[in-house]
C-alpha cells in the first residue's frame, strides 16, 4: 500500500499506465489512410491530369499549386477549431469520425473525368482539391494531436510514434503495390485510376474508425486522471510566432535542410512516371516497381541509420545518406533506354538516402526546441512544428508547380481522352531528364551545405541538456548553485 495519501498526489502526475499493444496498433492505423492518399497523389495525380484527363502540364501544375497552398493555409484554421471543440467524445474524435467519409469521397472524386472541356476540368479539379485537402486536414491534424491525450509518458510517446511511422511508410508501400496490381490487370487508362481510387478510398477510411474505436477508452480514462496541459504557443499573434521562429538560427537551418531534402523527394516522385514511361520506354508497371524499390529501401534503412546515428551523430548520417542519394540522382540524368537493371540499382541507392530525409530533419527539431527552452524558459513546440509543416507544404507546392510549368514550356504533349499517347518532342524528353537529375541534385547539395553549418552538434546538445537540468534544479530548490 502506498504511504502517500490521495490528497497529497499531484493531480497532473506524469505516472501513466502502459499502453496495450492493441491501443498502439489502433493509434498507428490512424495514419494509414492519410499516408496512402498522400502517396498516391504525389506519384500519380500529375500523370493522371496529363495522360488521362488530357490537361496541359501547366494547367495541371496550377491545380496542384492551389490545392497544396490551401492545404497549408487550412492547418492553423482546423487546429484552432479542433482545440475549441466541445463534444462528449472530446476535441479530436468528432473531426476524425465525421470527416472520414468526406475524406474518402473527395479523394475518389479526384479520379473522375467529368468532361473533355479543359476549363470545366480545371475548375472541377480545383474545387475537389480544395474540398479533399480540407477533409484531409480535418481527420489528420486532430489525429496527430491525440498523442499527448493517450499518454504523458516520454517513452510511451516514442513507442506510439514508432507505430504511427510504421503504418505511414507501410501505407505508402501498400499503395504502390495496389497500383502495380491494378495497372497490370486493367488495360483501360480511365478505368484503372477509377478502380485504384475506389480501392484506396475504402482502405483509407476504415482504419480511421479502427483508430477511434481502439483508442477512445484509454483517451477518456487518461484525460479523466491526467488532464493535458496544452502548449498554447500557437495561439500567440502571428507576428510574435514569426519572431520566435525566425530568431532561432538553428531552426532556420533545419527548415532549409528539410525543404531541400523533401524537394528532392517530391521532384523525383512527380517526374518519375514520365521518366520511366516516356524516356525509358517501359510500361507503367515498371514505374510502380521503381517507386517500391525506393520506398522499401528507405523503410529498411530507417532502422540502420537510427543505429548509426547513435554512434556517429545526425550530421554524419545525413552526409552519408545524401552522398549516396546525390550520386544516384545525378546518375539518372545519364541513364539510357534499355539500362533497366541500372535504373533499379540507382533506385535502391536513392532509397538509402531518402530514409535520411525522413529521419534526420525531424530528429533535429527537438534539439531546436530545447535550445529555445534554455534561452526563454518556455516550451513552444507548437510554433516550431506548425511553421515546419506550413513551410514544407508551401515549398513543395512551388516545387510541383515548377515541374508542370517546365514540362509545358518544353512542349510536353498531353494525352487526349480516348487517344494513344503522343510521341514527345526531344525538348520535353530533355526537360524530364533535367527534372529527375540536376534539379533534385542541386537541392540535395544545398541541403548538405546547410547541414555542415548546422550548429547543434552532439556535444552542443549535451551541453544544452546539462544546462537545462541545472536550470530546473535551481527552480525546484529555489537557489543558484555556486559557479
Amino acid at each position: 500500500m502506498s504511504n502517500t495519501a490521495p490528497s497529497e498526489r499531484a493531480p497532473n502526475s506524469h505516472e501513466t499506465k502502459k499502453l496495450s499493444f492493441s491501443t498502439k496498433l489502433a493509434y498507428g492505423a490512424g495514419d494509414l489512410g492519410p499516408a496512402i492518399t498522400a502517396n498516391i497523389l504525389v506519384f500519380f495525380l500529375l500523370l493522371f491530369f496529363t495522360s488521362v484527363a488530357g490537361l496541359a502540364p501547366g494547367t495541371a501544375s496550377n491545380i496542384l499549386l492551389i490545392g497544396k497552398v490551401w492545404d497549408a493555409v487550412n492547418d492553423p484554421i482546423v487546429g484552432v477549431l479542433s482545440d475549441r471543440t466541445s463534444h462528449p467524445w472530446g476535441r479530436r474524435y468528432p473531426w476524425m469520425v465525421y470527416g472520414a467519409i468526406p475524406f474518402g469521397i473527395f479523394f475518389f472524386l479526384q479520379w473522375i473525368v467529368p468532361s473533355d472541356n479543359p476549363t470545366i476540368l480545371f475548375w472541377y479539379y480545383v474545387i475537389i482539391s480544395i474540398l479533399f485537402n480540407t477533409a484531409y486536414t480535418a481527420v489528420n491534424l486532430p489525429y496527430t494531436a491525440l498523442t499527448p491525450e493517450l499518454t504523458q509518458d516520454y517513452n510511451e510517446r516514442t513507442s506510439l510514434n514508432s507505430f504511427r511511422f510504421s503504418f505511414s511508410i507501410g501505407g505508402s508501400i501498400l499503395s504502390l503495390i495496389l497500383a502495380q496490381i491494378i495497372f497490370a490487370l486493367v488495360k483501360d487508362n480511365t478505368q484503372k485510376y477509377i478502380i485504384l481510387g475506389a480501392v484506396c478510398t475504402v482502405i483509407s477510411v476504415l482504419p480511421l474508425y479502427w483508430c477511434f474505436l481502439g483508442t477512445r477508452k484509454h483517451v477518456f480514462a487518461q484525460l479523466a486522471e491526467n488532464p493535458v496541459v496544452e502548449d498554447d504557443s500557437t495561439s500567440l499573434p502571428l507576428k510574435e510566432q514569426l519572431r520566435i521562429a525566425f530568431n532561432n538560427r538553428p531552426f532556420l537551418y533545419v527548415i532549409g535542410i528539410y525543404l531541400c531534402s523533401w524537394l528532392g523527394v517530391q521532384l523525383t516522385a512527380s517526374i518519375l512516371p514520365y521518366f520511366v514511361i516516356d524516356w525509358m520506354k517501359l510500361p507503367p508497371a515498371a514505374f510502380t516497381q521503381t517507386a517500391i524499390a525506393v520506398q522499401g529501401t528507405a523503410l529498411a534503412m530507417l532502422f540502420v541509420w537510427s543505429k548509426v546515428s547513435e554512434r556517429y551523430g545526425k550530421k554524419a548520417v545525413y552526409f552519408m545518406g545524401m552522398s549516396l542519394w546525390i550520386i544516384a540522382q545525378a546518375g539518372l540524368f545519364f541513364l539510357q533506354p534499355g539500362q533497366v537493371g541500372l535504373m533499379y540499382f540507382l533506385a535502391v541507392m536513392a532509397g538509402v538516402g531518402v530514409s535520411t530525409a525522413y529521419l534526420v530533419p525531424w530528429s533535429m527539431i527537438p534539439d531546436v526546441i530545447e535550445l529555445d527552452e534554455l534561452q526563454t524558459g518556455q516550451r513552444r513546440e507548437g510554433v516550431f512544428y506548425s511553421f515546419m509543416v506550413l513551410l514544407q507544404k508551401i515549398g513543395l507546392a512551388i516545387g510541383l508547380w515548377f515541374v508542370g510549368q517546365a514540362l509545358e514550356v518544353a512542349g510536353f504533349l498531353p494525352t487526349l481522352q480516348g487517344q494513344e499517347p503522343p510521341i514527345q518532342p526531344d525538348s520535353a524528353m530533355f526537360a524530364i531528364r533535367v527534372a529527375i537529375g540536376p534539379l533534385p541534385t542541386i537541392a540535395l547539395i544545398i541541403g548538405m551545405i546547410l547541414t555542415y553549418f548546422y550548429p547543434i552538434t552532439r556535444e552542443v546538445h549535451d551541453e544544452i541538456l546539462l544546462k537545462l537540468k541545472e536550470k530546473k534544479a535551481e527552480n525546484e530548490m529555489g537557489y543558484r548553485p555556486p559557479k
